[in-house]
């Protein structure tokens, strides 16, 4: 078992372990009413995307999310959470290192003996989601579940359609499509974004992701046969026909949306492993980017 596959099938457990300690962590996140950015690289903007949309439409307050390299350094903010796995992205310090004295930050992270455990304010450590592997999986789902706790909305069925998502076989027909397109609304946008990234990651793949709203205007063009369309949550009205009328393939996600996102880690993964690929050695990646001074 590669490691990706072995932290892959770990997420129900350490899902489970950041919905029960989300209290513990409720002084290093944010407060309702406070104004927030969420900031990552990669996996981690990803989830700073689906994190903000949730916090944002529960109403507790704006919250935005950015690349932490395309950060807007003029806006006033109560607090920035950072996700980074590692605790080393440069991106990630010296944003932090910018911000510190101004405005109060915190950092979610897997391994709090890094640079990051003087550049955040705060810190939420996942230690037991981290990871060997260069792609993530586990850390990125547990940090988003345990702001999705933390803001009262993490249903317990998401663990248990977890389990379901890697117990049950893959959708026929997946593996061997040329072309991937994830599609999301609101907050599964961003989890959109994190399973195209994945196949592009893992397995090489031609993957795109949107808005589902936004597929109609223009990508549905380029879906054939050779195209999987699959749906992070809820679908809008008469899209599955107008995807079934191209010829792609329509998997519509009937888990929940963070489970769904599990499933399509797992499509990577045999899309790897069908194109004689290893997801433990993604090509031209490194586990934590540190750019040189």
């Amino acid at each position: 078992m590669t490691h990706v596959e072995d932290e892959l099938t770990s997420q129900p457990e350490c899902w489970t372990r950041a919905a029960s300690e989300a209290a513990d962590h409720a002084g290093a996140l944010p407060a309702p009413g406070e104004r927030v950015a969420l900031v990552g690289c990669g996996t981690s903007y990803f989830m700073a995307q689906a994190a903000a949309a949730l916090r944002e439409g529960a109403g507790q307050g704006e919250t935005d999310a950015f690349a932490a390299s395309e950060f807007p350094d003029g806006r006033p903010y109560d607090r920035v959470v950072a996700l980074t796995r590692s605790g080393t992205t440069t991106e990630v310090l010296d944003l932090l290192g910018r911000l510190k004295g101004r405005i109060r930050t915190t950092a979610i992270t897997a391994d709090p003996d890094t640079p990051v455990r003087t550049a955040a304010d705060d810190l939420a450590v996942l230690a037991y989601a981290d990871e060997r592997s260069v792609v993530q999986t586990r850390f990125a789902t547990t940090a988003l579940t345990l702001l999705r706790a933390h803001l009262g909305l993490h249903p317990h069925a998401a663990v248990t359609d977890a389990r379901t998502a890697l117990a049950e076989p893959l959708p026929e027909g997946t593996v061997g499509r040329g072309q991937f397109t994830f599609l999301g609304r609101g907050w599964t946008v961003g989890l959109a974004n994190e399973a195209a990234l994945k196949m592009r990651e893992a397995a090489l793949a031609w993957a795109e992701a949107y808005p589902a709203m936004e597929y109609r205007h223009g990508p549905i063009s380029v879906s054939t046969t050779g195209t999987v369309t699959w749906m992070l949550g809820d679908a809008p009205d008469g899209l599955a026909e107008q995807v079934g009328a191209t010829g792609a393939l329509w998997i519509a996600g009937d888990l929940d949306p963070l489970a769904e996102l599990v499933r399509a880690q797992r499509l990577a993964v045999a899309v790897a492993a069908s194109r004689g690929l290893d997801p433990d050695r993604p090509r031209h990646l490194t586990r934590s980017v540190i750019l040189a001074p």
